[in-house]
């Protein structure tokens, strides 16, 4: 598994398995462990998931011990503040049954989020998260935390898929040192992403799926990938990525097909900012 240092003595898989919207318990637990035994080592998760709890039977309950899995979770809006961060923390740690968590994310870039990164830079010094970063952070956001706060973010989890590349963002990220994550890498099949003509056309040279063109580009662009599936073959098939390299010519044709908005949401739409921030977990 190829791997990236993303802060002093943490490395993460460049490859990982998400379990956004796998809400049955069982499916999430199974889910996992097949990831588990197909090779992934990073698992991403999140307190707004509703699954950690799942996430964790299934690592414990896995053939593969705790300290070869790289575990990312979460902090929702309404636990931002340096004393809500830190419960959150707790009951994250509770919740996923380890003693230490290797990437701890800020998921959203609302609320008191500077008194939040207060909190995990602490628990960061103490060893209990490994790692911290953000997820969804604009470059601008981005710069501003990173200017004015001791611990760089290591990761900025962002939509990235081959119709959002997110060219200026990544620029950014390089510039600061953080790492690139993406997440909804196949757009959840929005824009007709697995039978779009240039990306099946790419895999049909090289005997691969649509899906790993996907993950292979992201893969080449030096950017984190957490696909999500729930069918054990697929599952597989995604992390099948690492005998086969594009071509200059490949890339090429998959930049063209970038879209200057996103297949979901615009984080900075005032209408999306106050639904997400008035959303309240039930923990």
């Amino acid at each position: 598994m190829l791997t990236k240092t993303i802060a002093p003595n943490v490395e993460m898989p460049m490859l990982g398995f998400g379990v956004f919207q796998v809400d049955d318990r069982d499916l999430c637990i199974n889910s996992v462990q097949t990831a588990l035994k197909t090779g992934y080592r990073l698992i991403d998760t999140a307190a707004s998931y509703q699954n950690e709890d799942a996430v964790g039977e299934a690592i414990r309950t896995s053939d593969v011990a705790r300290k070869d899995v790289f575990i990312t979770t979460k902090l929702w809006v309404d636990d931002q503040g340096y004393d809500n961060a830190q419960a959150a923390v707790e009951r994250s740690l509770k919740l996923l049954d380890v003693d230490y968590i290797d990437l701890y994310l800020i998921h959203q870039p609302y609320g008191d989020y500077y008194g939040s990164w207060r909190a995990l830079e602490e628990l960061n010094q103490q060893g209990v998260v490994r790692a911290i970063g953000v997820s969804n952070f604009a470059p601008d956001r981005l710069v501003d935390l990173a200017l004015h706060n001791q611990v760089l973010p290591a990761v900025n989890q962002v939509e990235t898929h081959p119709f959002h590349q997110q060219a200026q963002a990544h620029f950014t990220m390089e510039e600061l040192g953080v790492t690139h994550e993406a997440w909804a890498p196949f757009a959840e099949g929005k824009n007709g992403l697995f039978t779009n003509p240039v990306l099946a056309a790419i895999g049909e040279s090289y005997g691969k799926t649509t899906a790993q063109v996907v993950l292979r580009w992201l893969l080449q662009r030096d950017i984190v990938a957490i696909p999500k599936s729930a069918t054990p073959s697929r599952i597989e098939a995604n992390f099948d990525i690492f005998d086969f390299e594009l071509n200059a010519e490949d890339m090429k044709a998959i930049a063209e097909l970038d879209q200057p908005t996103s297949q979901f949401f615009d984080h900075r739409d005032p209408a999306m900012v106050r639904m997400l921030s008035e959303r309240r977990l039930d923990l």
